[in-house]
């Protein structure tokens, strides 16, 4: 009489399959945790640089504020770039100044500051934006 094996013959590659099967499960399982923290990393980068634009159009209205208070001046349209050295650097900002005249002898100056780090011939905002593209508007309204 002839041994039995201590397994049916159905049962041989079975271990071989399951481990093909794992490795692709977790291959999978890696790629999707990858790209997860690739797409947080953008986020947050881009968090950061919206935090700055917001601080340099902040910047900008404060420096339109002081030009039409202080000085009495205030240009249709002013764009300059924030100093270099800074983590402003890469933004531009656009100031406008709007004049409205309201009841009686009351005037009121409309401020409006945009800050980009992509701007479109020297100003913001730039029409044809990216993915990478960050702007930020703040508006002011003074009455004299």
């Amino acid at each position: 009489m002839k041994p039995s094996p201590p397994f049916p013959r159905r049962a041989r590659g079975f271990s071989l399959v399951t481990a093909i099967f794992l490795l692709v499960v977790l291959a999978g399982l890696g790629v999707a945790m990858t790209s997860v923290f690739t797409m947080q990393q953008v986020e947050s980068a881009l968090d950061v640089q919206g935090a700055r634009a917001d601080q340099a159009a902040r910047a900008g209205i404060e420096w339109a504020v002081y030009r039409r208070q202080i000085n009495g001046q205030c240009a249709a349209a002013q764009s300059f770039a924030l100093p270099a050295g800074t983590s402003l650097s890469p933004f531009t900002v656009t100031v406008q100044c709007q004049l409205a005249t309201g009841p009686g002898s009351l005037r009121t100056w409309t401020l409006t500051a945009t800050a980009c780090n992509q701007p479109g011939g020297g100003a913001c905002p730039n029409p044809q934006n990216n993915a990478d593209y960050v702007q930020r508007r703040i508006q002011a309204v003074l009455s004299d």
